[in-house]
C-alpha cells in the first residue's frame, strides 16, 4: 500500500535525494520548499517559506515527515552576534517546530508515523567555530528526544547527525581539492559524506524498516565522533 510522506526542503540536496528514493519506491511524496524543484518526478509541490508563510493544509494521514532545512554558520565566537544565533535557531529549530505543529494531526492519523530531523556531529564532538550552529542543533536533539517520548508509541522521532556532506550548503567549505582532501582526512573513513549517504539513512528511518527505533540521534560522520586512528 502506498505511503504518504512530507519532505520539507525537498527541492535540492538531501531532501531532494530522499524524496527521489521514496518516489522510486512507489510512495506518495509532498514537497514543501521555497523553490520549485528543478527535477521531474511524481510528487505534489507546495511553495512555502516555513518561517514566513502559512504552511499548506494537507489532508489525511501522513506516514512520515523529514525536515531538511538547516545552516552552516561557522565563525569565531567573538565575531558572533545575537542575530547569528537567532538565525540558526530560527531555521533549525523553530522551522521544524512550525512544521511539526502544523502536521501533528496528520501524523497521528497514520497507523504509525515517523519523523526525521537533522543535527550535526558538532553537538557531541566539540568543534571550533561551531558555537552558533551547534547550539541550535543541540536544541534539535532535545526536540527529537522530547517528542519521541511524548508521541510514543504512535509516532517515532529520530535524528541524523552528519559530518560535512557534499551539499550546496557546504560548498563554500569545499571549494577546491585542497579543502576536500583536508576534510576527508579528518574522518577515519577518509572521505566526506555524500548526499546519498544521508538520503538512504533518512529513507530507512522514515519507513517501517526502522519500526523499533525512536529517540535516537544517529551519527553519520565517517567515524569521526566514535573513533580515532593512530
Amino acid at each position: 500500500m502506498k505511503k504518504k510522506y512530507i519532505v520539507v526542503g525537498g527541492s535540492r540536496g538531501i531532501g531532494k535525494a530522499t524524496a527521489q528514493l521514496l518516489i522510486n519506491q512507489g510512495q506518495h511524496v509532498s514537497i514543501i520548499a521555497r523553490n520549485m524543484p528543478e527535477w521531474e518526478g511524481d510528487f505534489d509541490f507546495y511553495k512555502c517559506d516555513v518561517l514566513k508563510d502559512d504552511l499548506p493544509a494537507i489532508s489525511g494521514g501522513i506516514d512520515g515527515l523529514i525536515y531538511c532545512p538547516g545552516s552552516i554558520n561557522l565563525k569565531p565566537f567573538k565575531g558572533l552576534k545575537e542575530k547569528d544565533f537567532q538565525a540558526d535557531f530560527d531555521i533549525n529549530v523553530l522551522g521544524a517546530v512550525n512544521v511539526l505543529q502544523q502536521y501533528t494531526k496528520n501524523l497521528q492519523a497514520a497507523e504509525q508515523a515517523s519523523v526525521v530531523l537533522f543535527s550535526t556531529v558538532a553537538v557531541q564532538t566539540g568543534m571550533a567555530f561551531h558555537a552558533s550552529v551547534a547550539a541550535a542543533k543541540g536544541a534539535v536533539e532535545g526536540l527529537v528526544r522530547s517528542l519521541a517520548a511524548e508521541w510514543s508509541p504512535q509516532i517515532r522521532v529520530n535524528g541524523i547527525a552528519p559530518s560535512i556532506t557534499a551539499t550546496d550548503l557546504a560548498a563554500r567549505l569545499l571549494r577546491n581539492e585542497k579543502q576536500l582532501e583536508a576534510a576527508a582526512a579528518r574522518h577515519p573513513l577518509a572521505r566526506i559524506g555524500q548526499i546519498s549517504d544521508a538520503a538512504q539513512l533518512a529513507a530507512f528511518l522514515l519507513q517501517s524498516t526502522s519500526s523499533w527505533m525512536t529517540g535516537q540521534i544517529i551519527a553519520l560522520d565517517g567515524g569521526m565522533s566514535a573513533i580515532r586512528k593512530l
